[in-house]
């Protein structure tokens, strides 16, 4: 980023003009209009569509099943469960299409108020964000996910000879509870560098801050990958070997934006 001129009084300025506080209102409703509209189209996209998505989510299982000469199935014992769960499905999916809508609504609403080497400074962090947690997602669906149920389907018990029989019978709503907290929970925690780049953008925090305190966090990642993951070795070590890599990530991009000190 070139530097600023500080004898150019233009070189940094707000692109905007000054608004009443009603105005600011009426912004607001209308972004938050825009917002909503974009997610009830894409809820009601996603509810026509909500059976594809469920089993898109459902093939990891699917194919456990399959590898292991079952009919890939799960079941549901109430009888609005499968209901409810088409619902949860097309939120879940509203919440991914609309995002780039919403994001930029709120962006629209916020960068008038910005300085221009402020917009520049947030405009890379806005494009990670989605990225990363792509990525997360992406590492969830594709190799925790099927790691995982792969490791619990291996605790069936075939019956016969004086021994009880051990079935998995998945419930639709379970299943897709896990998956959601999974793809959620690998989807934020790759949003560390993000938010760490931010802290130390705004001077919350240094790169030296985070080397200080790298052994504390690096049990602070296997941790939390305890908590967000299920209990299993594999899942765990799934999300917190990541988090340790996205952490060092951190600490350099902490030092690529942090404020230099000023030489006198």
């Amino acid at each position: 980023m070139a530097p600023l001129d500080v004898n150019d009084p233009g070189a940094d300025q707000i692109d905007d003009k000054p608004m009443p506080l009603l105005e600011h209102l009426v912004e607001l409703r209308r972004r938050l209009l825009w917002s909503f509209a974009a997610f009830a189209g894409c809820f009601v996209l996603c509810y026509i569509y909500s059976k594809p998505i469920y089993q898109i989510l459902a093939a990891p299982l699917a194919r456990v099943q399959a590898l292991k000469g079952d009919q890939p199935r799960l079941i549901y014992t109430e009888l609005h469960e499968a209901f409810i769960t088409y619902i949860k499905v097309a939120l879940f999916g509203a919440g991914f299409l609309s995002f780039p809508v919403v994001s930029t609504q709120i962006w629209k609403f916020v960068a008038p108020g910005l300085y221009r080497s402020e917009k520049r400074a947030f405009l890379p962090f806005l494009i990670a964000t989605p990225v990363l947690f792509l990525l997360g997602a992406a590492l969830a669906y594709f190799l925790v996910i099927p790691l995982a149920w792969t490791f619990f389907a291996g605790f069936e018990q075939r019956g016969g000879n004086g021994t009880a029989q051990i079935e998995l019978l998945p419930k639709v709503s379970e299943y897709l509870s896990l998956v959601m907290k999974l793809i959620m929970a690998f989807g934020i925690a790759f949003e560390m560098p993000v938010l760490f780049s931010l802290c130390a953008r705004a001077g919350l925090l240094t790169s030296a801050t985070l080397r200080k305190y790298r052994r504390y966090a690096y049990v602070g990642c296997f941790l939390l990958a305890a908590v967000l993951t299920p209990p299993d070795a594999i899942s765990m070590c799934s999300l917190a070997v990541p988090l340790v890599g996205l952490y060092e990530i951190s600490v350099l991009a902490a030092r690529m934006v942090e404020p230099k000190p000023v030489e006198i």
